[in-house]
C-alpha cells in the first residue's frame, strides 16, 4: 500500500483536496503501526529510484559497498536479508541525506505519538512486537522476497528489473509486475495485468521469477549472489566506492 501511495495511485482530486495531499495523508497513517516514521521519506527517495534507476549516486535502492564487501556468506547475507528494512530507511540517511520537510516532520509525530500510546496502553513488549513484525514482514517473509526480485541480477540473466506473475500478487497490489511497473510507473497496480496483457511481445519472453520463496532461498545460499548483484551506472561500480 506504501508503493501504491508513493506513486499518488489510491486518490485522485477530491474535495479541493490534490492527489498529493490524499496519498500521502493516508500514507502517514498506514505508517502506524509500523514504529518507525517511513511513508514521506520513502515517498521522496523512492521517485529517484524510477528516475535514476542504477545511478550510482541518485538511486539509494542500491547497497553500498561496504554491503556488498561485508554480506558475503550465507549466515550474513540471512541478517542482510533480516535487517533489509533498517538498510532500506537508514541507507539514505547516510549516503544521501535530504532536509525534512513539514510533512516529514508530521509523519515523523504522528508515529511517536502512535509509539508513545502503544507504550502507554500496552507496554514495551507490543512496540518491540510491531518493530519486529516490520523487520520479519519485509525481510524474511515470502511476500518479502518482491524487494530481491525486483532489481537483483541473478546469474545468467542480463537484466536489471525481473516481474513475478504469481499468485502472490493477489495481496500485494500486483507489485510483481514489475517490468511493466517501470515502463508505467502511473497507472496503478491493480490494471498492470493489463498492460501485459495489451503488450505480450514485450513482456512474455522477458526472464521472470516464479517464486519469491525461492528468490528469498536462492539468494542467501548461492555464492554468486549477493548485495553486489545489481546493475549501476556512473564512474562507480558499486555506491559508496
Amino acid at each position: 500500500m506504501t508503493h501504491e501511495l508513493s506513486h499518488d495511485l489510491l486518490f485522485g482530486d477530491n474535495l479541493g483536496i490534490s492527489k498529493g495531499k490524499l496519498n500521502q495523508w493516508f500514507g502517514i497513517f498506514c505508517n502506524i503501526g509500523m514504529g518507525v516514521p517511513s511513508s514521506t521519506m520513502f515517498k521522496r527517495y523512492h521517485m529517484e529510484h524510477h528516475v535514476h534507476q542504477g545511478d550510482a549516486e541518485m538511486d539509494q535502492d542500491i547497497p553500498t559497498a561496504w554491503e556488498g564487501r561485508f554480506f558475503t556468506n550465507t549466515p550474513l547475507k540471512a541478517i542482510w536479508l533480516l535487517l533489509q528494512p533498517a538498510f532500506y530507511a537508514l541507507r539514505p540517511t547516510f549516503v544521501r541525506p535530504k532536509k525534512m520537510f513539514p510533512m516529514d516532520m508530521v509523519n515523523t509525530f504522528v508515529i511517536i505519538c502512535s509509539d508513545s500510546l502503544v507504550v502507554h496502553f500496552f507496554g514495551w513488549k507490543s512496540l518491540l512486537f510491531l518493530v519486529a513484525s516490520t523487520l520479519l514482514g519485509m525481510g524474511f517473509h515470502p511476500v518479502a522476497g518482491h524487494f530481491i526480485a525486483e532489481h537483483y541480477v541473478f546469474p545468467g540473466d542480463k537484466v536489471e528489473t525481473y516481474s513475478y506473475y504469481g499468485p502472490l500478487n493477489w495481496i500485494c497490489w500486483n507489485v510483481g509486475y514489475h517490468n511493466e511497473h517501470h515502463d508505467f510507473p502511473r497507472i496503478p497496480g491493480w490494471r498492470l495485468p493489463q498492460v501485459r496483457a495489451i503488450a505480450p511481445e514485450y513482456y512474455n519472453n522477458l526472464p521472470r521469477h516464479k517464486s519469491w520463496t525461492y528468490v528469498l532461498w536462492k539468494y542467501v545460499t548461492d555464492s554468486d549472489i549477493g548485495p553486489y548483484n545489481r546493475v549501476v551506472r556512473g564512474n562507480h561500480a558499486v555506491k559508496g566506492e
